[in-house]
């Protein structure tokens, strides 16, 4: 039973990101179960799978993500983050239960979109959480942090599958994923308080009080009637159209390199003449340099600034792309890959840290949540885009050229942003009080 105590209950920095990084390795893992998954289903006769329909799967990921990130974008100011991060902890491991136990290829389909929907509410749900519930100057960093969860998830589903594909079916890819999520539930309801700035939104300003001081963390500016709203107005205020619409564009290329590299990295490393296992192998290099890049990138932006380190990493992965077009020799694909995970895969965490910290707090939630919905858009498109350039025709190369093209979209897009919007008055003097009163807390 939730009581206002268990509400109000402060959650230590560490516990706070553990189980958040936990949270993020199983949505990475099931956000790549689909790709590592794919060349082995393509063998199932009775499945009916094709290569077509592989990527209406991954595009079905992607458009029930859509719908779940404009639901808690919709749903964040009304039912509070954890709520959310409950319910989806519930609904991605269903999801993963239909596609472990489908027997066709359109019950499989549709649980990938169920899966999708859950994806969708937890990944903006959990990051703007995080947000809310750290220091001001650490706030890329733990980000980051999190977001490694989902790279060290991504990492863990081709290393799993090179051993469960090897003697078992593809079935076991998906119930591996499903276990643990399930363990993971009674965790999060235990241990994860309400959002601080959700209780301020409602009213509820004593507990948020006493959740701050006992996490040594600033007491959230109340919000004006403007701000509370669900709709997408708010966000057009002046200050903050443009870099909404930035935040758009940026959040689509980064969700179409994420899903076009997930869904078709392992078949076309198999197109450029690897072995299934090596294909594996090679793609779980990106995961490592993702998880990588996204630790030190969340930490440097919190230095010098998100948008900097989000071009640099757009550019890097859309370089490297081009190089490994070439068929470099072996150390050198190696590192090639690793670069582009941090540079692909990675800018998905950096525009996610560039977007809280550049919307107030009160509208750092729903901006996130739409952006990312929004953004979808490039997610539906980049397993279609993988699959249309495999059955072109086309040269091998152009795999890897199309998603270049993309990042360095992506950067020109970040480049762009406006300057970081400013608190208000009222903000920077609670959060300056705050944090200088207030004890460090974060090895609880």
């Amino acid at each position: 039973m939730t009581t206002s105590r268990t509400l109000a209950r402060p959650i230590g920095e560490r516990t706070l990101l553990a189980v958040a990084f936990a949270l993020a390795i199983l949505e990475g893992y099931d956000l790549a179960s689909l790709g590592v998954a794919v060349p082995s289903m393509l063998e199932e006769p009775s499945l009916g799978l094709t290569s077509t329909l592989a990527g209406i799967a991954g595009a079905a990921t992607a458009v029930g993500m859509l719908l779940g990130a404009a639901l808690s974008g919709a749903l964040t100011h009304r039912v509070g983050p954890r709520r959310l991060i409950i319910a989806s902890s519930f609904v991605i491991p269903l999801g993963m239960t239909v596609n472990a136990i489908a027997p066709t290829a359109g019950v499989f389909i549709g649980g990938r979109a169920l899966v999708g929907i859950g994806l969708g509410i937890m990944l903006p749900t959990l990051l703007a959480y995080v947000a809310d519930l750290s220091r001001p100057g650490r706030r890329a960093r733990n980000i980051g942090i999190v977001m490694a969860g989902m790279a060290l998830g991504g990492l863990c589903a081709p290393l799993l599958a090179a051993v469960l594909l090897s003697g078992q079916s593809y079935h076991w890819v998906f119930i591996a994923g499903v276990i643990p999520a399930v363990i993971a539930i009674p965790f999060v309801i235990r241990l994860f308080p309400e959002s601080p700035v959700h209780l301020v939104r409602t009213g509820r300003r004593e507990l948020a009080q006493e959740l701050s001081n006992g996490m040594g963390i600033p007491l959230p500016a109340a919000t004006d009637d403007a701000a509370s709203g669900v709709g997408l107005r708010v966000l057009f205020r002046p200050g903050l159209k443009a870099a909404t619409i930035l935040f758009w564009l940026t959040a689509a290329c980064a969700l179409l390199l994420v899903f076009g590299i997930t869904a078709w990295l392992p078949t076309i490393m198999q197109a450029q003449g690897y072995a299934l296992d090596s294909a594996l192998l090679l793609t779980a290099v990106v995961a490592t340099g993702a998880g990588v890049g996204m630790i030190i990138g969340g930490r440097v932006a919190d230095a010098v600034g998100p948008k900097r380190v989000t071009v640099i990493a757009f550019l890097a992965g859309a370089i490297c792309l081009i190089l490994i077009a070439q068929k470099p020799a072996l150390w050198l694909l190696i590192i090639l890959l690793f670069v582009a995970g941090f540079g692909l895969m990675g800018s998905q965490a950096l525009v996610n840290a560039f977007i809280v910290t550049r919307y107030p707090g009160d509208l750092r939630g729903t901006g996130l949540s739409w952006a990312l919905a929004v953004g979808r858009i490039g997610a539906i498109v980049g397993p279609i885009l993988g699959a249309r350039v495999l059955d072109s025709g086309l040269p091998a190369a152009w795999n890897f050229y199309a998603f270049a093209i993309v990042g360095v979209l992506g950067a020109v897009f970040a480049l762009a942003v406006p300057g970081r919007a400013t608190e208000s008055t009222s903000e920077r003097m609670e959060s300056a009080v705050s944090a200088a009163a207030l004890p460090d807390t974060s090895a609880r």
